[in-house]
């Protein structure tokens, strides 16, 4: 007789916070909590079918991948200060949470801007930044929860870097604070008037 597979109570248990934190990114927070409790659905009648073939973590985060895809092909495109890609609170580590309410605005404004930027990504580039830069899955874990190839996900993780990386190039002035952290300033946008003829 083979082993009880994990039960749904501790899958929701374990992955409902993950899932939700990962479908905001992709899709911003208006909709999140109804699409998490979609995937929770789809995980609870699809657990006594699960072989194992991949981890349960790579699974969910496939299923949860499919339906952030659905909805955004069914929706218009969230407003970017919808979005959330900065990092949970319980993510930082107590030592590094800094009280400095100048450092705390610094740091969101960072956050916001960067967030912005990889909001404009298109949707395959940012489902594969967000999986590698913020969920801290493997190239292997994003081909198997993406179903694309190894050499498909080194692709897009490298386009999105790069378009990335100029984007906020041309839309951020980059410094080093006092405290020899990164931070960023946006570029105003230039406006051009057109004199009237």
């Amino acid at each position: 007789m083979g082993t009880a597979g994990p039960d749904f109570e501790s899958i929701h248990r374990s992955f409902r916070p993950r899932v939700l934190r990962y479908v905001t990114r992709l899709v911003g927070s208006q909709d999140a909590e109804d699409l998490t409790q979609s995937v929770m659905l789809k995980v609870s009648a699809g657990l006594p079918g699960f072989r194992g073939d991949s981890s349960v973590s790579t699974w969910i985060y496939r299923i949860a991948t499919n339906a952030a895809a659905d909805w955004l092909r069914g929706r218009p495109r969230a407003a970017s200060s919808d979005l959330d890609f900065g990092p949970d609170e319980s993510e930082v580590p107590p030592d590094r949470v800094d009280s400095s309410a100048e450092t705390t605005a610094v740091h969101e404004e960072m956050n916001a801007c960067i967030r912005d930027f990889i909001e404009r990504l298109p949707p395959d580039y940012r489902a594969v930044m967000v999986l590698s830069e913020l969920e801290g899955f493997k190239n292997r874990e994003i081909a198997a929860i993406t179903g694309v190839s190894l050499d498909t996900v080194k692709i897009r993780l490298h386009r999105a870097r790069e378009k990335l990386r100029r984007e906020l190039e041309a839309g951020c002035n980059f410094y080093r604070d006092e405290r020899d952290e990164l931070a960023c300033d946006r570029k105003p946008a230039v406006v051009t008037f057109r004199p009237r003829t």
